[in-house]
């Protein structure tokens, strides 16, 4: 497990100095503070998730189990060969995520805390950690509803979290890649053009492009947006431009204050 997330850990620094060598947009706030701003968010997000596994999803994992709940479990799909329905889990844990990234857009309540995320005024690979501690928090009374209702096994769960996790480094990076690759990747993945998108402060721009790991879910549903050049996304939330505004304090408290960032409708 410590190598993994040892290989995990040399990725990440490989592409956060790759991104700086041949960057996709310029960036609006190019010193250390912001970095170390994302970084500290992220820890308190990861300290959150580590936290909420023995309260919240473990418990749900261990109840699935022994319940045998969950749509895996149900006949006649529990007859499926063990690969297919890994395969089959991986696919719908993918796919709950989407609605589920959906829902953070369009429920007041989840979007005070998703909004801190979106809030930075660059894109790269730090803001793939940059989420609220409540959105984590949220997110694993979500975690354990999947565990419920889809039935998927430790493994085919621990397999996807990881994957998901390098997309998300990935994908929200500012790296450049040679547009035949980037278009090659989109038909599965999630690339970073796509996801840049997504983090305009453009209210038609920012509501596309809600998947996380497999590209399908956007074509599936109609929300699938290409058509913006890089150079014309601005990067952030309507209202929020300025760096003073999206300290590591008022990043923190920005979902309990009385006007937080205001939906985006698109």
């Amino acid at each position: 497990m410590r190598i993994k997330w040892l290989a995990f850990g040399v990725a990440a620094g490989a592409l956060f100095v790759i991104e700086r060598l041949h960057p996709l947009r310029t960036r609006k706030e190019p010193g250390p503070a912001r970095v170390g701003r994302n970084v500290a968010i992220g820890l308190l997000a990861a300290a959150t998730t580590a936290a909420s596994e023995l309260p919240i999803v473990g418990p749900a994992q261990r109840l699935a189990e022994r319940r045998r709940l969950g749509l895996l479990r149900w006949t006649p799909l529990r007859r499926l060969p063990r690969a297919l329905r890994v395969l089959l889990g991986f696919v719908l844990l993918d796919y709950t995520l989407y609605l589920w990234h959906w829902l953070n857009h369009r429920v007041p309540g989840l979007w005070r805390f998703h909004s801190v995320h979106h809030v930075d005024l660059d894109l790269d690979s730090t803001t793939g950690l940059r989420f609220h501690f409540g959105e984590l928090a949220l997110a694993a009374g979500f975690r354990a509803a999947q565990m419920l209702l889809l039935g998927v096994d430790r493994g085919t769960l621990t397999a996807w979290q990881q994957a998901l996790f390098l997309s998300i480094i990935f994908h929200h990076s500012n790296l450049e890649l040679p547009i035949e690759a980037e278009r090659a990747l989109q038909y599965m993945f999630v690339t970073p053009r796509m996801h840049g998108i997504h983090h305009s402060t453009k209210g038609e721009e920012m509501n596309t492009n809600y998947s996380s790991l497999l590209s399908w879910w956007d074509r599936v549903h109609g929300s699938l947006y290409l058509d913006t050049p890089q150079n014309k996304v601005t990067i952030g939330v309507e209202g929020y431009s300025d760096p003073r505004q999206v300290t590591l304090a008022r990043s923190l408290s920005l979902p309990f204050e009385a006007e937080p960032p205001r939906r985006m409708s698109g």
